[in-house]
């Protein structure tokens, strides 16, 4: 991606996604008040828990991260667990967290509400890790078939984006289809049990899925024509304070997404290859696949902000947003913050 020449430097927003448990952390908050510096001039940066893979895994198991933010002044503090963007923007809103991770189709559904967060950075879209699912043995061969179906998506996010994109590009009317709306976290029993006839998701759920030899992919995002780009945001005020910390972070974040890339086993069970967190089996496979083909986390250029715009119009003209969410307004240029 090409950086930015210019872009409005920081507006508030919402963005839908990261944070299971979202309360920030009481030690960190007596220590610091909220993300402010500490007794000793260090600033705390409040970040959803990892869990156990990852670049952010990486960093909190072998220290990296501490040692890139600490050559700022700055540090980790530990909050809640990723998960969702919704969550996490309404934390952001709230000052219980300074950054997390979300999709652009996310972010533009929370920015039709009060945002208090910017992004970024951008990832390319996932080619091959986000798509529909359907399970294996399903009569369901193509987009068309789809119709007079159920089909779960989480509402605003990366599943409705994704089902309904599908839809537009074999030029069929959205309400054709049944949209039912679940949480991701707990769609896969629905998906498996045969309630839904297609599961619209992304790499997070669908390894497990695809792993376990009982679903395929119907079309990937790369047969969407997805441009659902992965987005980190920052909390607003945080950034008009604590630049030269977003841009630390950003480097970090960009240096080794591009490690994971190239390998990206030694970012898998990170602290544990056992238990309900690990990747294992085929499903390691696949997730190492899925991850060789993603993007790298790279500055916000001119051609990504073109593609968001895309997808604001289309969340318009599909009635997701009431009407065009203005995105370059809630963009950050992260190479010129400092």
């Amino acid at each position: 991606m090409r950086p930015l020449a210019s872009l409005t430097a920081l507006a508030a927003l919402t963005a839908l996604a990261t944070l299971t448990a979202c309360g920030a952390d009481p030690a960190a908050d007596s220590a610091t008040g909220g993300s402010g510096a500490a007794k000793g001039g260090t600033v705390t940066v409040r970040i959803p828990d990892p869990g156990n893979a990852g670049v952010l895994a990486r960093g909190k198991q072998d220290g990296s991260l501490d040692e890139a933010l600490a050559a700022v002044g700055a540090k980790v503090a530990w909050t809640g667990s990723a998960g969702p963007f919704a969550p996490a923007a309404q934390a952001m809103n709230a000052d219980q967290l300074d950054f997390a991770t979300g999709s652009i189709t996310s972010g533009i559904t929370s920015l039709a509400q009060n945002p208090g967060f910017a992004f970024f950075t951008a990832t390319d879209p996932d080619p091959v890790g986000e798509g529909i699912l359907v399970r294996e043995g399903s009569d369901i061969a193509s987009v068309k078939d789809l119709v007079g179906r159920k089909v779960a998506v989480n509402k605003g996010g990366t599943g409705e984006y994704l089902l309904l994109k599908a839809l537009a590009k074999e030029g069929i009317p959205a309400d054709k289809v049944e949209r039912v709306y679940l949480r991701p976290d707990q769609t896969a029993a629905v998906f498996n049990a045969g309630q839904v006839d297609a599961w619209a998701v992304w790499s997070t759920y669908a390894v497990a899925e695809i792993g376990s030899g009982k679903a395929r992919f119907l079309a990937d995002g790369s047969a969407i024509g997805s441009d659902n780009y992965s987005l980190n945001a920052v909390r607003s005020d945080f950034a008009k304070e604590h630049p030269a910390i977003v841009e630390a972070l950003y480097h970090y974040l960009h240096d080794n997404s591009a490690k994971e890339r190239r390998d990206p086993a030694a970012y898998l069970n990170v602290f544990t290859d056992a238990g309900p967190t690990a990747v294992t089996g085929k499903a390691k496979d696949v997730q190492i696949e899925f991850t060789r083909k993603g993007g790298t986390v790279d500055p916000i250029g001119p051609e990504d902000i073109e593609r968001f715009r895309t997808v604001a119009r289309f969340y318009a003209d599909q009635k997701v947003t009431p009407g065009t969410v203005d995105i370059a307004a809630h963009l950050l240029d992260v190479e010129s913050l400092s």
